[in-house]
């Protein structure tokens, strides 16, 4: 950014989270023993996953805000440094560093509280260059969703009517979950307002299903079709047209859209095999898919994209699903994108490891974005063919 404040061409934010970094202690199910002064908070996560989609050239774009407290451990630092992205660290020596605690039960439920005050990242706290990112991600209520909304939107309609520097830019996309503790029928109401401000909306099939009186949410249950029915036709985005995607943990993902049959995805790791020994800890996957999903819908024309367009090229079922979500299949692709950055940060306890290759090939858990990109594409190829992606139910 220059002296004066106006957005430079180097400084174009692709992506920016107001979710936070929490340092976690995780309990697991069973004998497994707990973990603690874990790198965690749905902002670290979600800026991981849209870190693994940009790629080392686009890196500085994926921009957020780190609260550093007096007891803020030095690995962490370093851990983030290794990312290279554009974040903003602030230190304040007289708070505790955000912590809190995680429990896991049955089918992968999370319990989730705080262990010291948090310190919540609100919109006016962004810089100029955030302000003006092309997407944004945030895990709240439904309340602090339509606010963060209007305050950005304000926020950019006044410094543009202020500034002959600021051309106009496109309405940025937004990407919202809903917090697990607020999806209970008594916010029904609230959650079906904010869908309405939102470009995606991604609870996971247990929150849905909460949401709405039930256990969890199924796509082969008449009922639980009903529900994503109602969410659309009551509108997802200011036009109606955004994209509800549940994330379904081992069973991947399913995306939908007013007018559009329903796309089921498979998750990264999907044999019992790969789960059973691949999938170590669930922490962070779903923050990691959206912020992933995020920067992928707006990485039409970079390596990853190419890869999927090339490996998918010959698949007919992929191109009906290309053809009935328009723009060049920009949703579908995002998920794709989405999936494959979740099934990198289920390998273990915490992030994944980056590392720069002698070639310059940067890996993640030593293995490349891009070529597990190719792998799972190749992958769907098959997969497509074999099952069908088609939710007739859905078509109006």
């Amino acid at each position: 950014m220059s002296d004066d404040g106006t957005i430079k061409e180097q400084d174009n934010v692709d992506f920016c989270t107001l979710g936070m970094l929490i340092i976690d202690e995780i309990h697991f199910e069973g004998s497994r023993p707990p973990v603690y002064g874990i790198l965690g908070g749905a902002g670290s996560f979600a800026v991981l996953g849209a870190r693994m989609v940009a790629g080392k050239q686009y890196g500085k774009a994926v921009s957020w805000i780190v609260d550093v407290g007096s007891d803020f451990p030095a690995d962490v630092i370093n851990t983030i440094q290794t990312w290279d992205t554009g974040c903003v660290i602030r230190e304040d020596k007289s708070r505790l560093t955000t912590r809190a605690w995680n429990g896991y039960g049955a089918n992968e439920k999370r319990d989730f509280k705080y262990l010291t005050p948090k310190l919540r990242l609100e919109p006016f706290m962004l810089s100029q260059a955030q302000i003006f990112s092309k997407t944004f991600h945030m895990v709240c209520s439904s309340e602090r969703c339509i606010h963060i909304v209007e305050e950005i939107l304000h926020k950019r309609e006044e410094l543009q009517n202020h500034s002959t520097s600021i051309q106009s830019v496109t309405k940025p996309i937004f990407v919202w979950e809903p917090v697990p503790d607020r999806c209970t029928p008594e916010d029904q109401d609230k959650f079906l307002a904010a869908s309405r401000m939102v470009d995606i909306v991604s609870p996971n099939e247990l929150e849905l299903g909460m949401m709405f009186g039930r256990p969890g949410w199924n796509e082969a249950d008449p009922e639980d079709r009903k529900l994503v029915q109602k969410i659309l036709h009551s509108g997802i985005g200011f036009d109606k047209q955004g994209t509800l995607v549940i994330r379904a943990g081992k069973d991947g993902s399913y995306s939908y859209s007013l007018g559009r049959k329903g796309t089921w995805l498979p998750a990264y790791h999907e044999t019992q095999a790969d789960q059973a020994s691949k999938v170590i800890d669930p922490t962070g996957a779903g923050n990691s898919f959206l912020g992933a999903l995020a920067q992928g819908m707006i990485s039409e024309g970079r390596q990853g994209h190419q890869i999927i367009e090339t490996t998918l090229a010959a698949s007919s079922p992929w191109d009906k699903i290309k053809t009935r979500w328009g723009n060049d299949g920009q949703v579908p692709k995002a998920v794709i994108c989405a999936t494959v950055a979740a099934g990198f940060v289920v390998e273990q306890i915490g992030v994944p490891t980056v590392s720069m290759a002698e070639d310059g090939r940067e890996t993640w858990n030593g293995t490349e974005f891009t070529e597990r990109l190719r792998i799972y594409t190749q992958r769907l190829c098959k997969t497509l063919e074999q099952s069908s992606s088609d939710h007739d139910w859905l078509e109006d």
